[in-house]
């Protein structure tokens, strides 16, 4: 047995508690969040998934991020996942959420985002290599094949998203 995810709807209503690798192979819908890490001069944190990962090995991400564990809020789980990943504490600021097809299986991503003013410690098991990248640089990187296609299609929305006045 893998982790334990919520099996949810359309809507983002919870169906049920399932096994993460289940939901992935029958393609279920379940919840992710990620994380947008920016420097103080608003670049942003790239870095290359390490080869011996199961999904999306050696490949080229700008969003940190995993699974929200059942019962878990989206919000805590960005700040866990980005500490796990980048070893520092801090609360992202929810951005947009969307319902992705996904590569894998379909899940809701909800994007976070957070500005740190420190040295980030990756975690090697998660980050192989990282930059810091301008908006233009990370664009000009997405169009690589070695870039994972769920992160271009997140890439898109947070790039084109209203921002409010």
């Amino acid at each position: 047995m893998s982790e334990l995810v919520e099996r949810v709807d359309e809507r983002d209503e919870v169906l049920g508690v399932v096994d993460r690798d289940e939901a992935v192979r029958h393609g279920w819908v379940h919840r992710v969040v990620t994380i947008v890490c920016r420097d103080t001069t608003g670049r942003i944190l790239v870095h290359r998934r390490p080869d011996d990962v199961s999904r999306f090995p050696g490949m080229y991400n700008w969003l940190l991020g995993g699974a929200v564990k059942v019962g878990e809020p989206y919000p805590d789980a960005a700040a866990r996942e980005f500490k796990e990943e980048v070893g520092l504490p801090g609360q992202p600021r929810f951005v947009l959420k969307f319902l992705c097809p996904g590569v894998v299986c379909p899940y809701w991503n909800a994007v976070h985002e957070i500005v740190v003013d420190q040295p980030v410690r990756p975690d090697p098991a998660e980050i192989a290599w990282y930059a810091w990248l301008t908006e233009d640089e990370l664009a000009d990187l997405a169009r690589q094949e070695t870039f994972v296609s769920d992160g271009r299609d997140a890439l898109t929305r947070y790039l084109t998203r209203s921002i409010p006045t």
